[in-house]
């Protein structure tokens, strides 16, 4: 009993001492949501070597945002990590999911956490502004398209390197082994991580490297250690289910009978004939963009990851189908700059590239995105540009997915498009205690699509029994446009 009143003394002592440490670290602030609302919050930092495989490398800050626990016995910090890769904790709780950071406050502190690379932790990483792409009127194949943003990304790679930055820092390892440095910095013994997409990832990455100092996660939309490139197959699966979905609204099935169909016929006029179209500048000038097939399944590409944004892409194929490209002048006016050269961010670019991908699976992407609905498009430009950088590869070990018995909660969306119901069962395969719910009609930024969802959260935080296996959330009506 001695030793354990020992043990339990010197924890505390620890304890009190990395908290006002921390106090030291960290300046209070009131963070302000982009809906207006404030909170009285904390704003940290660490710093950490660049690359841990050099020693004599420089050191970067990492930053964050603390906002204190609601409970009056906390449990471990909960430490929301952002998708993209690039995203940011901070940018994120600014926004639409700033109601469920508070409300996630009821289990323990919540660390709205930047990433290196990014946000508070950017480190004044120059972005590269490339000199290749940038005529909007060349037509190109499918590989002088890709051959382009190889040669951009070799070149904002010497740029970079000339600036000072070492970019084999930049991969989710060290992401992973930061947060280890976060726990010690916060005076944890263990965290409890909340992520989504890339954030995802990178929890599944701590998972592998640091596992006894996590305890509870919390994940949507997963993309697995070896998923980094989406298969096309699963992909053209999708359409399946989209097709299913507005089958369910008779107005939506009979004016989208056969999406797939529809997909295909404008794929191949824009193929066959690609389209000069006038797209008209706030400045009074128009600007032309040779529309082509591979633009086409690009944006594809970045309309279905939510079923709001799918019924943008229904519209948008089928008004192209009649022929029709206003919808398409309006959304390029909207998105798309004049012959800009091919500009690129240090962080989502390194971390994309060193996960990369493992010869047989690329092998398998390169067979089915040949007839694939959006080709290879939707984790443009990987794999097209994976090896661009010698040697810059965590390696298939890295790519094996965590095994072991941390408890895991993924909420997985049957008609996200950008990871799969499938594929999400996959790269939890190995988490003994990992409960999947399947939230149908949800897409990929599902968190706030129903209140069911918050309260298995919550439930799952607080390690009740009998959570559920399938939550339902309403339909868009996929005849409207969001806007």
């Amino acid at each position: 009993m001695k030793n354990g009143w020992t043990w339990i003394s010197a924890l505390m002592a620890s304890t009190v001492m990395s908290a006002a440490a921390l106090a030291q670290a960290e300046e209070s602030i009131t963070f302000e949501a982009g809906n207006g609302e404030t909170v009285e919050a904390f704003r940290g930092s660490f710093d950490v070597p660049e690359n841990r495989a050099d020693p004599d490398s420089r050191m970067i800050t990492i930053g964050y945002v603390r906002f204190p626990s609601t409970s009056e016995t906390p449990g471990d910090p909960i430490v929301y990590l952002a998708g993209g890769p690039g995203g940011t904790g901070t940018g994120t709780a600014r926004g639409q999911r700033f109601a469920l950071f508070m409300s996630m406050r009821e289990h323990g502190d919540v660390i709205a956490y930047d990433q290196r690379g990014t946000g508070l932790s950017e480190n004044d990483l120059p972005r590269c502004q490339s000199s290749y792409g940038g005529d909007d009127l060349a037509l190109q194949t499918d590989e002088e398209f890709a051959q382009d943003q190889r040669d951009a990304i070799e070149e904002c790679g010497a740029f970079w390197r000339e600036a000072g930055v070492d970019l084999d820092g930049y991969t989710t390892l060290e992401s992973a082994r930061d947060l280890s440095d976060l726990r010690e910095h916060l005076g944890a013994q263990q965290l409890d991580l909340w992520g989504i997409s890339y954030g995802s990832h990178l929890a599944l990455a701590a998972i592998k490297e640091i596992p006894d100092e996590i305890d509870q996660v919390v994940l949507a939309s997963v993309e697995g250690l070896d998923q980094t490139v989406k298969m096309p197959a699963r992909t053209d699966a999708y359409f399946g289910r989209l097709q299913a979905a507005v089958n369910s609204q008779p107005a939506a099935a009979a004016r989208y009978p056969d999406i797939a169909g529809m997909v295909r016929r404008v794929l191949g006029r824009l193929e066959a004939e690609p389209m000069l179209l006038d797209i008209p500048q706030r400045d009074g000038s128009v600007a032309q963009l040779l529309v082509q097939r591979h633009h086409a399944q690009q944006f594809a590409s970045m309309l279905i990851s939510d079923p709001q944004n799918a019924a943008i892409l229904l519209a948008l194929f089928a008004s192209l189908d009649a022929g029709d490209t206003r919808l398409l002048t309006g959304l390029l006016q909207r998105f798309h700059t004049p012959n800009e050269t091919i500009g690129l961010r240090a962080m989502p670019t390194a971390m994309d590239i060193a996960s990369g991908i493992d010869s047989a699976r690329l092998a398998a992407f390169q067979r089915e995105a040949a007839t694939g609905l959006v080709g290879g498009y939707l984790n443009f430009p990987m794999p097209q540009v994976f090896g661009a950088w010698d040697g810059f590869d965590l390696g298939d070990e890295f790519r094996e997915a965590p095994t072991g018995d941390v408890e895991v909660l993924v909420l997985s969306g049957t008609l996200d498009g950008r990871t799969y119901v499938e594929s999400q069962a996959e790269a939890v395969a190995g988490l003994l205690n990992a409960h999947i719910v399947t939230v149908h009609n949800a897409g990929h930024n599902l968190f706030m699509s129903s209140d069911e969802i918050h309260d298995t959260i919550h439930a799952f935080m607080r390690r009740e029994g009998g959570l559920a296996s399938d939550i339902t959330v309403d339909l868009p009506d996929m005849t409207q446009l969001p806007f």
